[in-house]
């Protein structure tokens, strides 16, 4: 060798696949870290969409249920009829400048989906049994309004007589009043929704109690 030359060692083939698999290795790690990261935030994402819409949802049932139709109005008229997965009641309808009138409002569970559909306002007595008869039998064609998707299940119960209970009891020979023994005074609404372990449960007063 000429004196003064110096020669410069480079990589062997090993050692430049152990570098490349430490490299790799790296890689793997952090790509699943990431991942990871991305699919907690859209889960988290979709959580806190879903629990908006629900809040929505509730907040549309509790200003219905607000509004009830009072029993001295409707006679012996139905006012609320409801069981799982359906609600239909009668409001009462408040615009500046114009007289009081009655509205039918229907909440159904149809495919995941929690619809609400409303009738018009009116003061006939005739055409509001028209159009709840139309909203329980499911014959009215107005296109409703879808509140939430992905619920599974919604249960109802109403508080009447000091209890919850799945069905509205009469009473042929109470007095037509808001205040008689049979009075539904209150309106509890779960709803089971995919993604919560727990269903969710809202209970609503009826009326202007």
């Amino acid at each position: 060798m000429t004196p003064g030359m110096h020669t410069t060692r480079g990589f062997t083939l090993i050692e430049l696949l152990v570098a490349i698999g430490i490299l790799a290795m790296v890689a793997v790690l952090g790509w699943r870290g990431l991942d990871g990261i991305v699919r907690a935030r859209s889960s988290l994402t979709e959580q806190m969409e879903a629990t908006r819409g629900m809040q929505l949802a509730f907040a549309q049932l509790q200003s219905d249920a607000e509004h009830a139709a009072d029993a001295s109005i409707l006679g012996r008229r139905p006012f609320l009829q409801q069981n799982e997965g359906r609600i239909t009641l009668v409001r009462t309808v408040f615009n500046e400048n114009e007289p009081a009138r009655l509205q039918v409002i229907a909440y159904r569970l149809v495919n995941g989906q929690l619809l609400r559909r409303e009738s018009i306002a009116t003061r006939d007595l005739v055409q509001l049994d028209a159009l709840w008869q139309a909203a329980i039998t499911d014959a009215d064609t107005t296109p409703p309004v879808v509140l939430q998707g992905g619920i599974q299940a919604m249960g109802v119960l109403v508080w009447q007589n000091g209890a919850w209970r799945a069905q509205v009891e009469t009473n042929p020979q109470a007095p037509v009043t808001s205040a008689s023994a049979l009075a539904v005074t209150g309106l509890q609404v779960v709803l089971r929704t995919r993604g919560y372990a727990q269903p969710l449960t809202k209970s609503f007063l009826l009326g202007s109690l």
